[in-house]
């Protein structure tokens, strides 16, 4: 029976992906030499996109944490709890792990650019009403909803990507764009930081508002790129005889299937979704726990100011940078020269885990270093290296896996795979530091920060496992794979 239920599902989800094209079949026999088709593009707006979803993915992740370090400034300006005036940084990760629910099923029914249109203006609006409020309970509801708008920003890039390079420039593109939100954590502090120091807690949201002027020009300049979209509109323009768009129910169904239901299952009935998920969420759990946990060590161990504190936050540049020269040369040396081996299109895609073999170890190895070092005996500068090396490892595992679920299923269930991931990791980021502090206040940093080591040495066999034993788990998958 439920053979039977898995078959129907992967028939219709073939049809849904399909139904837009069909609509259109008049434009299929000349489209794969169409100007209009995305693969097509001239270089130079192509070089708009990537431009265009980078610096979104940045601003969106930057957006997070750029609050870390206004925690104190806001506790007084609102009188709240300590716990409370982490709450703008909470709730807007929280926001950014519901909101590709909905962006990514959504640009799989209106196109890719619409989303960009409506969310990444209405996202700056609510930036500039949390800037203004003067009420507690406002600023985190205003911190949601922007997060509710900007966090598609993080998923919808991808379809774009894959619709508009080759696969042999694919997975460097992927890379680079991948990068971004793991600089905007980086950034964001830092920005935070001087605003703060120089003129207040509002202009955190004064900074974003900034870069969201350079994001705007660019989303006017991108095309779209999605291919039923786009052919529609070839078609309604009188270069071939036009069909009518898909019924609004069937689009209502696709977007519940892909957005909602799909995901919540394959997190609890694929291991390979559920092993990721859980790997990758904890990862960026400690991640965020170091925006609570690095001014509670510089200014309590170090006596660093709120401009130090937010410098000590390039080790996370630093090392999303080493991660990002780590993947290339996976790339380049290790998966590469695979490619002989099999049909073109056809390396099995645990060969994208080599990156995340390599950086696992660099997780523990951070955190080991950084609860033990961080002492008022020992330099300020051993446990401000040692977010390096986490900082490394937690990209060239993010970015293997993702990469890997991609080669690994197809159609829309890579962007319901892809929903999965987000959920689970800003789920966990967001929840990590109303915590956090009190856990390093009754452990103390050293054990606390341990204990994440011991949670992710635990973790560190999950790429090895998939590595060695993928094939078979594949096999076994309720929804379909591609097939090697």
């Amino acid at each position: 029976m439920e053979k039977a239920e898995d078959t129907t599902t992967s028939q219709n989800s073939r049809e849904e992906e399909n139904i837009s094209v069909e609509d259109v079949q008049d434009v299929d026999a000349q489209w794969d030499r169409h100007p209009k088709n995305a693969l097509n593009l001239p270089l130079g707006k192509k070089f708009i996109l990537m431009a265009m979803v980078s610096s979104t993915a940045f601003l969106t992740t930057a957006a997070s944490s750029v609050v870390s370090l206004a925690q104190l400034p806001i506790e007084r300006d609102f009188d709240v709890t300590e716990t409370a005036s982490l709450l703008p940084l909470s709730l807007y990760l929280f926001a950014i792990a519901f909101g590709p629910v909905v962006g990514g099923p959504l640009s799989e029914t209106v196109g890719r650019m619409p989303v960009y249109y409506f969310g990444f203006p209405l996202g700056a609006l609510f930036t500039l009403g949390a800037g203004l409020t003067k009420n507690f309970g406002a600023l985190c509801f205003l911190r949601f909803v922007a997060g509710l708008c900007w966090a598609p920003m993080l998923t919808v890039a991808a379809g774009s990507i894959v619709e508009t390079f080759q696969p042999a420039t694919r997975g460097l593109m992927m890379a680079v764009f991948i990068f971004m939100p793991f600089l905007g954590p980086g950034f964001g502090p830092i920005f935070g930081a001087y605003a703060v120091s120089q003129h207040g807690w509002r202009w955190t949201q004064w900074v974003l508002l900034f870069i969201s002027v350079f994001c705007a020009i660019l989303i006017a300049l991108t095309p779209e790129t999605f291919p039923p979209i786009v052919k529609r509109r070839i078609a309604l323009k009188g270069e071939s005889d036009s069909a009518p768009p898909p019924p609004v129910t069937q689009r209502i169904r696709q977007f519940v299937v892909i957005g909602l239901v799909r995901p919540v299952h394959m997190f609890f009935t694929e291991p390979i979704i559920s092993f990721i998920c859980l790997y990758v969420a904890v990862n960026f759990g400690v991640l965020f726990s170091f925006f609570a946990a690095v001014p509670y060590m510089v200014e309590t161990v170090y006596g660093f100011n709120t401009e130090q504190s937010g410098l000590v936050f390039l080790s996370i540049v630093v090392g999303s940078f080493l991660g990002l020269i780590t993947i290339f040369a996976c790339d380049i040396l290790l998966y590469r020269p695979k490619a002989p081996r099999y049909p073109p299109g056809k390396i099995l895609p645990e060969h994208r885990l080599y990156s995340a073999m390599i950086g696992s170890f660099g997780l523990p190895i951070g955190l080991f270093w950084f609860a033990w070092t961080a002492k008022s005996s020992v330099s300020w500068a051993s446990p401000v290296v040692a977010i390096v090396p986490y900082a490394w490892g937690n990209l060239c595992v993010f970015v293997a896996t993702a990469q890997y679920v991609a080669d690994t299923y197809h159609g829309s269930v890579v962007a319901s795979a892809s929903s999965s991931m987000t959920l689970a990791r800003y789920g966990f980021a967001g929840a990590f530091p109303l915590f956090i502090s009190k856990m390093y206040t009754s452990m103390g940093l050293d054990w606390a920060i341990s204990l994440f080591g011991f949670v992710t040495l635990f973790l560190l066999p999950i790429p090895l496992v998939l590595f060695k034993y993928g094939p078979q788990i594949r096999a076994k998958s309720r929804y379909p794979t591609i097939e090697y």
